[in-house]
């Protein structure tokens, strides 16, 4: 048990903190920093009236002049449920998950109005697309909060865009709607892990960027978040084309995870939704 916020804090970062040292472990800001993922779910279905309370919750969230550009698409048919879980095979988790969604970013609904209210839409650019995502990001984010407030555990999926034509089709998404993540929702079975995340004073920036010491705070980070959780030697990537190494540390998983190409035709996918991207 922690009796303080700080404690969280530390327990997330790895580092002693001065903030919260006066605040109790409660509310909101507790249950942030002491988030964890979920991937493992109890048989307990997640209640059609909790899910309304749910969706209401996360669309309230901010969206960019009001626009409103996120949409869900609710995976509950079994057919459409198990060519998903095929195509992502890696997340074995998904089978077991009560609920299932695809949170898409909708720039549909903005370019309808301009037809319906007989209005010029100038606005075909970059500009469309990263509103239309960053909603969804938002409403994401948003859910997850709300849904763990109540006891739910989540798990976003990014790999869903691995397969976004696919997905497209399987969930008939029109032209200017796309996915941006998926989300398994459920009553955990069994605690999380915590991630240790960045220090924040890589992170957080004051009046300019500065990364002058990028490389000195990412050696401690590593050796903080190793020391905390080693990594097993089974689990390094791509061990054929790197090798092994004695310590395997964040930085070097994750400059091997993208050594290698990914969505190369995600690109190609969004302008086939019908964006310019100019």
């Amino acid at each position: 048990m922690h009796a303080h916020l700080a404690e969280l804090i530390e327990a997330r970062f790895g580092l002693a903190a001065e903030a919260g040292t006066e605040r109790p472990v409660e509310g909101a800001l507790a249950a942030m920093l002491s988030r964890r993922v979920c991937r493992n779910y109890a048989d307990t279905p997640v209640g059609e009236d909790l899910m309304q309370l749910l969706f209401a919750a996360a669309f309230s969230a901010p969206s960019k002049s009001d626009l409103q550009q996120a949409s869900i698409v609710r995976i509950v048919d079994p057919e459409k449920r198990a060519t998903l879980q095929g195509w992502l095979a890696a997340m074995p988790w998904i089978a077991g998950a009560p609920q299932l969604m695809i949170f898409c970013g909708d720039n549909r609904r903005t370019r309808r109005l301009a037809v319906l209210r007989d209005k010029p839409f100038p606005n075909d650019t970059l500009d469309m697309f990263m509103n239309a995502a960053v909603d969804a990001g938002i409403v994401l984010q948003a859910f997850v909060t709300a849904a763990e407030s109540v006891g739910l555990g989540c798990c976003p999926l990014s790999l869903v865009r691995d397969r976004a034509r696919e997905l497209a089709t399987l969930l008939e998404l029109p032209q200017w709607v796309f996915p941006v993540a998926g989300l398994c929702v459920g009553y955990p079975s069994k605690p999380g892990e915590i991630s240790m995340r960045l220090p924040l004073a890589m992170t957080v920036h004051v009046d300019r960027y500065d990364d002058r010491d990028f490389e000195a705070q990412l050696e401690a980070y590593d050796q903080r978040r190793e020391g905390a959780r080693p990594t097993p030697r089974g689990k390094q990537r791509d061990t054929q084309r790197f090798g092994t190494v004695e310590t395997y540390s964040w930085s070097e998983d994750k400059a091997r995870q993208y050594a290698v190409p990914h969505r190369t035709d995600f690109g190609e996918f969004v302008r086939a939704q019908g964006f310019a991207l100019k």
